[in-house]
């Protein structure tokens, strides 16, 4: 299956699985809601061109915003992840490693521990900018903390839950 086609298909699955299962579940708590439409730009390949990136994410943040009927609240967080990515990635990425790498991010391309870090410090930036954005009331701010930690612990579960139910086949990149 092409790259192409199976960024269509993870696209099209993560915001319904979003839309239609998990804002279907009622809060946990009053601050627990699970969030995991944004592990499809976690995993976008690495060739893809930045400005590419924030463009794909940008259309899929305003998909998860025409499904939830709130405009642009989840549109800024996905461009914002898809901008600070690379970034994180050259971080991680040995300089050795660039040359024989694999395709796209995963526990197998990274490593366990680096995967680890880079889906957390995302998905840690990607709520707090939801939750932040949700509240710019400026009330209480514990409740801000409070619900961006529940909110990035639930997502990182079932981030990780869903490496372990569907691991990915990892491809090396080509030169072709």
């Amino acid at each position: 299956m092409s790259s192409l086609l199976k960024n269509i298909i993870r696209f099209i699955c993560f915001i319904l699985v979003q839309a239609f299962i998990l804002d279907k579940v009622p809060p946990l708590h009053q601050y627990v809601k699970p969030i995991f439409y944004f592990l499809f730009i976690l995993w976008l390949p690495f060739t893809i061109n930045r400005s590419w990136q924030m463009i794909i994410a940008f259309a899929f943040g305003l998909s998860m915003d025409y499904f939830s009927g709130t405009p642009g609240l989840h549109a800024i967080p996905c461009v914002l992840i898809a901008y600070l990515r690379p970034f994180l990635l050259n971080i991680l990425l040995p300089r050795e490693t660039t040359e024989v790498s694999y395709a796209e991010p995963s526990i197998k391309s990274l490593g366990l521990v680096p995967y680890a870090v880079y889906i957390l410090i995302l998905t840690f930036i990607h709520h707090s900018c939801l939750v932040f954005i949700e509240w710019l009331e400026f009330g209480d701010f514990l409740y801000f903390v409070a619900k961006v930690a529940a909110c990035t612990g639930i997502s990182l579960l079932l981030i990780f839950v869903t490496e372990l139910l569907f691991p990915r086949k990892a491809k090396y990149r080509t030169n072709a």
